[in-house]
């Protein structure tokens, strides 16, 4: 841009343009001639630009002049910067040379395998060794103090005889540590760092020189007890008075060592773990664990994954033996004032549970592939639990809650089986193993050819928890029956409800459910074989629910057929009313009532089809104990073993009345037309039951007397009322009413009224357990029909004239029962029956 400026300024002034310009601003100025020469100051304006012209001409040969002396001095001084410029470049390649060399020289030693360390390197190198030994001094010198206090305050103990000599440089030990952390906490906060490992190594060394010094009165005390005979049995009215008196000594100088501790805030004397308690009783518990070690964690025969049971007691043996020393001479050691409501017994138990609680924690992970070993440890578990409860041991009372403001029930001891119970994937493999177990035991009972058997009555009464003795079951439903309370008793000691509840769907429900599906399937097995459908085409199914190829109409007929149906009856009666006795017991109405508290267990019990809809608490809190649910949690299976049994009534009274009423038909068939002697004599002494009744009163005898002698007096009540209500109304229907246009003579009424008392007295028979009274109620408006349609004389018309007079419905049912004995029908149904006499038509 500037050189074309430069260029521009050179160019001579445009002639042409300068005459244009004049002359456009003459012709502006003076558009004619005439007006140019009126005008008088022209030749003094065009005088005075011939002046100035003169002067810039003279002034453009100065400034030529001037311009070519200036540009003569630019060639010059761009002639010495051009030589400068190749002077420089000449200087930049050889710096650049030399910065080559030099960087050559300083390229680190690590760049090729036969290469020196530079100088730079080696004092970089020195520089950064001489700052971490610095350091490392530093870190040596903070370490080598803390270890010489660490020892000192380890020397003093033992050389002491007593544990406050040891505690001064234990304090500087304390103190030296507090300083040294607080340094560095500092230092850490500033750069964002971790916990630096000095400070975690100091920590550590003071808290072991705290477990050395204690180690040492440890030592002191062991050597005192074993005087007196511990870690056996200790008899200690026969220990001679010096060793008393060395015990006692030992054991009040290892308390005084913990009271320090807990004014000095040792870490497990101020927050106690499960192994961590009073420092005397926990010394006192080292041969004991040493002896459980040599036992049960060595390779010795005694340690032993099938033999929970040997540990256990090993624990449960040494709380035993030793209760009486601790509550008569180690509780006498311990002082109120310092260690309140303090038990040395419930201590020293608590401190023997860490035992347990390793060895189960090594060993279960192995049992999980064995689910039988794993359920034995488990029950040995609760059963440890249990027995030591038993013995009166709680956490109330020992250290970790002694003198301290807490909620019993917020401290109920869990005991060692939660260890197991509370690790989801071991109790989740044992709940699987004894759900297996259970429905293998529950396939061998089904499938055993006595499954469906019914049971004798001496083998009816069991040991358990529910008996009843009105019900002869199978030997199915009694031994299903029998596997459900030995899968509550396997699951019934379970601390937590969670646990309980999660037994209960998974184990237990799925074996009554399955239970109640087989007799389900039964009778629809008999329905399907029963039909009409099967009866007319023949062979469409031709085995019954064992596999065996039969007849279909024999498996659902006579006494076999009615038989199974009996079977199926009294099994679903018989768990129902086990049941319903489960519900009242005090372990599942415990577990209901937690089930309905907690939104939790509502959840798994909702999502349970066999259980009740639980209900919520409502407004109440989960502390309120005031709200009782109603019904029972086997209420839901209850009822659907309830429906089970009524639609094997059902089926019972369908099948028995089905069959009667079918023979039935030969014999109406053959007494339709039968007349009434034609010989004069006298009918009554003539009255005689055709054989063609015999048939289907001996099928219904020979079905009342299996019923009478096969299911419970209750049931069998029922059943017979209503079969014998469904044949009396068939009877009176096909005899009486509905016999057509045949007419009864008063000789065919007699014959019909025989037949009617036969079928009560047949039946009276057939129940001799129940009452004359009973037998008879439901075919009373039979026997009224009957002697109905036999009356004659005064009694028949005085039936006549009494149904269809004028006399009051109360009247008149006192006049039937006088003259027939009955007034079970009603007005018009005995209108109906006095129409069907042949002489109704002549009164």
């Amino acid at each position: 841009m500037a050189s074309t400026h430069i260029q521009a300024l050179l160019q001579p002034p445009s002639i042409a343009s300068s005459h244009k310009q004049t002359l456009d601003f003459i012709n502006a100025k003076y558009p004619s001639f005439d007006a140019l020469q009126l005008d008088d100051d022209f030749d003094n304006q065009l005088e005075l630009e011939r002046q100035r012209k003169e002067e810039l001409d003279a002034k453009l040969v100065q400034s030529q002049a001037n311009l070519d002396t200036v540009l003569e001095q630019t060639r010059a001084t761009a002639q010495e910067h051009l030589h400068t410029a190749q002077e420089l470049s000449l200087l930049r390649h050889s710096l650049a040379d030399e910065l080559t060399f030099l960087s050559e020289e300083l390229v680190s030693s690590m760049s090729s395998p036969d290469g020196k360390p530079t100088l730079l390197e080696d004092i970089e190198t020195m520089h950064r060794s001489l700052k971490e030994l610095e350091s490392v001094k530093g870190y040596i010198q903070i370490i080598q103090r803390a270890l010489q206090l660490s020892e000192a305050a380890t020397s003093q103990a033992s050389q002491s005889k007593s544990p406050i000599s040891a505690v001064p440089q234990y304090e500087k030990l304390a103190q030296f540590v507090k300083t040294v952390v607080d340094s560095c906490t500092e230092v850490a906060d500033a750069s964002g760092q971790q916990k630096l490992h000095m400070v975690t190594f100091l920590e550590g060394v003071k808290d072991k020189t705290w477990h050395d010094i204690k180690a040492v009165f440890t030592t002191t005390l062991l050597t005192a007890a074993e005087k007196v005979g511990w870690p056996n049995a200790v008899d200690w009215s026969s220990a001679f008075a010096p060793d008393r008196k060395g015990f006692e000594t030992a054991f009040s100088e290892l308390l005084k060592l913990q009271s320090e501790g807990k004014r000095l805030q040792v870490t497990d004397v101020a927050q106690p773990s499960e192994r961590d308690g009073l420092y005397p009783i926990q010394a006192l518990v080292q041969p004991i664990a040493l002896r459980f070690k040599y036992h049960f964690e060595s390779t010795r025969q005694t340690n032993r994954l099938d033999k929970p049971e040997w540990y256990f007691t090993h624990i449960l043996n040494a709380a035993h033996e030793h209760r009486a020393f601790m509550d008569s001479v180690v509780q006498r050691l311990i002082p109120s004032a310092t260690y309140p409501s303090l038990n040395a017994w419930r201590e020293f138990t608590r401190l023997l549970l860490p035992l347990l609680s390793r060895k189960l924690r090594k060993t279960v992970p192995a049992l999980v592939a064995h689910p039988p070993v794993l359920a034995h440890t488990i029950y040995q578990a609760l059963s440890f639990d249990s027995a030591i409860k038993d013995e009166g041991f709680s956490t109330l009372g020992t250290s970790l809650t002694a003198g301290k403001d807490v909620d019993p029930k917020k401290q109920q001891w869990e005991g060692v089986s939660e260890i197991i119970l509370g690790q989801k994937v071991w109790f989740d493999a044992w709940v699987e193993g004894e759900r297996k177990f259970a429905m293998d035991q529950y396939m061998d009972i089904i499938s055993s050819p006595e499954a469906w058997l019914i049971a004798d009555e001496n083998d009816v009464e069991e040991d358990g928890h529910v008996t009843v003795t009105d019900i002869k079951p199978t030997i199915s439903a009694r031994r299903v029956k029998a596997l459900v309370e030995q899968v509550t008793d396997r699951y019934s000691p379970l601390p937590q409800f969670t646990h309980r509840t999660r037994f209960l769907i998974d184990v237990q429900l799925p074996l009554l459910e399955s239970y109640h599906a087989r007799i389900s399937s039964s009778l629809d097995a008999f329905e399907t074989l029963s039909s009409s459908f099967m009866r007319a085409v023949p062979g469409a199914l031709t085995s019954d629910v064992t596999g065996r190829a039969n007849d279909p109409k024999r498996l659902t007929s006579g006494i076999e057929g009615v038989q199974r149906l009996c079977k199926a009856l009294i099994s679903a009666t018989y768990l129902a009313a086990a049941m319903d006795a489960w519900g009242e017991d005090l372990f599942f109405l415990e577990l209901w009532a937690e089930i309905n508290r907690k939104a939790s267990l509502r959840t798994r019990a909702e999502a349970a089809p066999s259980l009740p809809d639980p209900k919520g608490p409502g407004p109440t809190t989960e502390d309120d104990d005031e709200d009782v649910p109603e019904g029972t949690i086997f209420e839901e299976l209850v009822t659907q073993y309830g429906k089970l049994g009524e639609r094997a009534e059902d089926l019972v009274v369908q099948s028995v009345c089905g069959e009667v009423e079918q023979g039935f038909k030969a014999h109406y068939s053959g007494t339709t037309s039968q007349a009434s002697p034609t010989d004069g004599s006298d009918a009554s002494d003539d009255i005689t039951v055709s054989a063609t009744l015999l048939g289907p009163i001996a099928l219904l005898s020979g079905h009342l007397t299996f019923l009478q002698s096969t299911l419970p007096q209750k049931t069998v009540n029922t059943i017979y009322r209503r079969i014998a209500s469904r044949l009396a109304l068939h009877i009176m229907q096909r005899q009486v009413i509905y016999r057509g246009r045949t007419k009864l003579t008063s000789y065919q009424g007699k014959l019909v009224l025989a037949e009617f008392e036969l079928w009560v007295e047949t039946c009276r028979l057939a129940l001799a357990r129940i009452p004359a009274v009973r037998v008879e109620a439901p075919w009373r408006a039979l026997l009224q029909t009957g002697r109905i349609v036999a009356a004659e004389g005064d009694t028949w018309r005085g039936v006549v004239e009494g149904t269809f007079g004028v006399l009051e419905d109360q009247e008149w049912e006192k006049k039937m029962v006088e003259l027939v004995g009955f007034a079970e029908l009603s007005r018009e149904e005995v209108g109906q029956v006095v129409r069907t006499r042949a002489d109704y038509d002549h009164q």
